[in-house]
């Protein structure tokens, strides 16, 4: 039987769990605060939350790091101010820069002591910049994200609306953002019709609960009774409390982990999904929508998103090698040999010598930030990045139309973190794209073949475009740890290559 998980942890920005009233996140899209005051009790706000920073953060928190940084910095232009003047564009500025880093520290909630509520601070740091400001662009693009994060998607949509009517360049690709988020929407609006009309009883179990606490109450009585083998009572309760979550507007996040347990708890019931397929299709299409946009990006020219899953499929059973740009195997001969591959991978500025590297590139591997190769023709671009708005970005910028047939999407945007689960105490180095590559490839294991050429971690120097020479190369620590994980796994080494399998 599966194990039931305890749903819906204390969430501050919509649905109060105890009274059912709406909160701050559910009415200040369109409506912010307007009381000038607001300014100065958010900028007090931050202070706090820095001085907590100050002295419970931990060395290794990369993102509470930079928020600290950024609070410390905007209270350093606020203690510069002139407090008989209007607020400047460098204050807003910084509290915007503030507003965004604690977004990117994601939920804080019970974290040790390490800060905590970020999102409640950025919550309150956009509602204070449009308290200030209404039609500034940052500050509804900031309140929609938020807003989003907490997993209120109908004052997202409003927020995300006001950001699009006051810009002409939609450069962070908001549109297309706001485009899955409504079609989401409709496809839940769609899994909730299919689940009432399946399960009439449960309409009883979703009129009563007034509160969400009551609705965790009718949840657990269903899961109870699941366990005890009771089905035909569980199912109206399970249906219920999800029917009653869908019209309550509680956090989407929430309901989309309970309809995946709910689907676990049948398919261990009934031991067969095939009952289930309609379900579990709005259910994979309204999160599908929600990571990715339904709609074509113009910039990608043709080329198809694809996913681990997909890239998965795209390199199972075939012969790979991943070609370094090093010195060493710019002075071999290896080059028809790399190309008998099925296939060649080579990263961010690849330069090409057919006697000593071989013509052919299937895959390129590159970080976002580098603008080397874009416009090279290859089956499948694989761009890396750590933080999700600068890899967009870069996207939208660097890809060239009909430079390739496939993208990697953001399953795939930074591997060793995400799909690994190595955190920084772990491996506490920024991986390369190489090493993030070739983790990807070893983790998912479907190749017969694995070869590393030319893999001497720089010892030889570098072989790039020219225009790349003067970027620097990882630390030597850097490629010390990476070389060691490679020879942990190496199962034949000779000069110049390395076969993992």
């Amino acid at each position: 039987m599966t194990k039931a998980r305890r749903l819906w942890p204390r969430w501050l920005g919509g649905k109060n769990a105890e009274s059912g009233t709406r909160g701050n996140a559910g009415r200040t899209a369109t409506a912010p605060p307007a009381a000038s005051k607001e300014l100065g009790e958010c900028l007090r706000a931050c202070a706090l939350h820095g001085e907590r920073l100050a002295t419970a953060i931990a060395d290794h928190d990369r993102k509470r790091t930079e928020l600290a940084a950024k609070l410390r910095h905007l209270q350093a232009v606020h203690a510069t101010a002139d407090p008989s003047e209007a607020a400047s564009d460098e204050l807003f500025d910084a509290l915007l820069a503030a507003g965004t880093a604690a977004l990117e520290c994601g939920n804080g909630g019970d974290d040790g002591g390490n800060g905590g509520d970020e999102p409640a601070l950025a919550l309150l740091i956009s509602a204070t910049v449009l308290a200030e400001r209404g039609s500034s662009r940052a500050g509804w693009r900031l309140r929609a994200r938020v807003l989003e994060a907490a997993g209120d998607e109908i004052a997202a949509v409003e927020a995300y609306e006001r950001y699009l009517a006051l810009t002409d360049d939609d450069w962070y690709g908001v549109a297309p953002r706001l485009a899955g988020l409504r079609i989401a929407a409709r496809q839940q609006e769609d899994m909730l019709r299919l689940l009432a009309r399946e399960c009439p009883r449960a309409e009883e179990f979703a009129a009563a609960p007034a509160s969400a606490s009551e609705v965790r109450d009718v949840w657990d009585e269903g899961v109870r009774l699941h366990g005890e083998g009771d089905h035909t009572r569980a199912e109206p309760r399970l249906v219920g409390a999800l029917l009653a979550m869908g019209r309550d507007r509680h956090p989407v996040g929430e309901l989309q982990n309970a309809v995946g347990q709910y689907l676990d708890l049948r398919i261990a019931a009934d031991g067969d999904a095939s009952r289930l397929r309609e379900l579990i299709g709005h259910y994979a299409e309204q999160r599908r929508n929600r990571m990715r946009p339904p709609l074509t990006d113009p910039t990608l020219g043709g080329a198809d998103w694809i996913g681990v899953g997909e890239l998965r499929n795209l390199i199972a059973g075939k012969s790979v090698c991943l070609v370094a740009n090093s010195e060493s195997l710019g002075r071999g001969s290896l080059g028809p040999e790399i190309d008998a591959y099925d296939l060649v991978v080579r990263f961010s500025s690849y330069r090409i010598d057919a006697p000593a590297t071989g013509t052919r590139t299937d895959l390129h591997a590159t970080a976002h930030e580098h603008g080397f190769n874009w416009d090279r023709p290859v089956t499948t671009r694989m761009v890396f990045g750590g933080s999700a708005e600068k890899w967009g970005y870069s996207l939208r910028e660097r890809l060239v139309p009909g430079a390739q047939r496939y993208v990697t999407d953001e399953t795939v945007r930074w591997p060793l973190r995400h799909l690994g689960g190595v955190d920084w105490d772990a491996w506490p180095s920024v991986p390369t794209s190489g090493f993030n590559t070739l983790w990807l490839l070893d983790f998912l294991d479907v190749t017969p073949a694995l070869d590393l050429f030319g893999f001497d971690f720089y010892e030889s120097g570098v072989h790039r475009l020219p225009g790349a020479m003067r970027v620097p190369v990882t630390s030597e620590r850097e490629r010390a740890s990476e070389k060691a994980w490679v020879m942990e796994r190496a199962q034949s080494v000779n000069d110049m290559r390395i076969s993992l399998r």
